[in-house]
């Protein structure tokens, strides 16, 4: 069962554009001309329900405008698009019963009371009765390792803490889809490790489906099997966190501690040298060159340990938003 569905997904938006000097700006104000910028364009894939997908891209990619077209927030310009078998834009009650969106820079509790008085608010607002309301809170509330802190006035929490009531607040209606963006945005590590512990267990518990944003590679390693990667408004990639290694990460990292040092031009010959310290030595090496490379350094050279690694996600992904590598 497919619960995101997003076919030729678009949004173009009209930017006025001014001219320098006195005569430009009198031209701006008496008759505009405008240039089309494409945040998103013709972007395509399906999510199962219950399935975790990280949504990848740098500032500008377009991640955060198509997580607002999912969520109904922005209507598209091009394409369709089916959240839990209803259409986003049309916002009707049913639909917004079974999503949230959170972002971790927006807040939606009340600063100067308490989480608890947002909280029946949220509850009022989506009709919970109180005896279910006590029940979810208390459940989330044990989740989220919030006890004793929903009687505290927000702007007393600390910033994981708020974190974690907002999760509760947008979770109280026990959503189908969660939209992302962002979570851990500005938290200290262990109150990340704490909201993504959290989350996987919202999603195992309800078999809730998850679209997750996010600059910390860490949430999405721990979190996603699958990952979608945006660039310049286009999808470039869709499938799993180790084929996206393969595709744009074309070497792996052999490190050798070997028994006795070599001089840099027999080190040479196995691959490219990224770092020697002392008798330990990185290599970059080609995938297709691996086997042979590695068979070449046990047979040949006095090798103490080998083991070899994928280069770290954070930097496969940064290498293309920097070279706009998407083939």
């Amino acid at each position: 069962m497919q619960s995101i569905v997003v076919q030729d997904l678009s949004k173009v938006y009209p930017v006025a554009v001014k001219e320098p000097g006195l005569q430009g700006t009198l031209r701006h104000f008496l008759q505009r001309t405008y240039r089309d910028v494409k945040a998103v364009q013709n972007v395509s894939f399906h999510i199962a329900a219950g399935e975790v997908v990280g949504f990848l891209g740098a500032n500008g990619a377009g991640k955060t405008t198509t997580l607002k077209m999912l969520a109904g927030l922005i209507h598209p310009s091009g394409g369709q698009v089916r959240v839990a078998g209803h259409v986003p834009f049309r916002r009707q009650a049913a639909f917004l019963r079974k999503i949230t969106l959170v972002m971790g820079q927006k807040q939606q509790l009340l600063w100067d009371l308490p989480a608890m008085d947002s909280l029946r608010i949220n509850g009022a607002v989506y009709n919970i009765p109180e005896r279910e309301f006590r029940l979810r809170v208390g459940e989330l509330t044990e989740m989220l390792t919030l006890e004793g802190k929903l009687t505290q006035p927000v702007r007393k929490l600390s910033l994981g803490e708020r974190m974690k009531a907002e999760l509760l607040a947008a979770l109280l209606h026990r959503p189908q889809v969660l939209f992302l963006d962002e979570p851990t945005l500005g938290l200290d590590v262990n109150a990340q490790v704490s909201v993504r512990d959290f989350l996987r267990e919202y999603n195992q518990r309800y078999q809730a489906t998850v679209l997750l944003t996010s600059h910390y590679m860490a949430d999405i390693t721990a979190l996603c099997r699958r990952v979608l990667l945006m660039h310049t408004g286009q999808l470039v990639y869709d499938g799993s966190l180790e084929g996206l290694l393969q595709r744009f990460a074309p070497y792996r990292e052999v490190k050798v501690d070997f028994a006795q040092e070599y001089p840099q031009e027999v080190l040479s010959n196995y691959g490219e040298i990224k770092e020697v310290i002392g008798q330990m030595v990185r290599f970059l090496v080609r995938r297709e060159k691996l086997t042979k490379t590695v068979t070449r350094l046990l047979t040949e050279l006095d090798v103490a340990d080998l083991t070899v690694t994928d280069p770290p996600i954070e930097q496969v992904v940064g290498q293309v938003f920097q070279t706009g590598v998407v083939s």
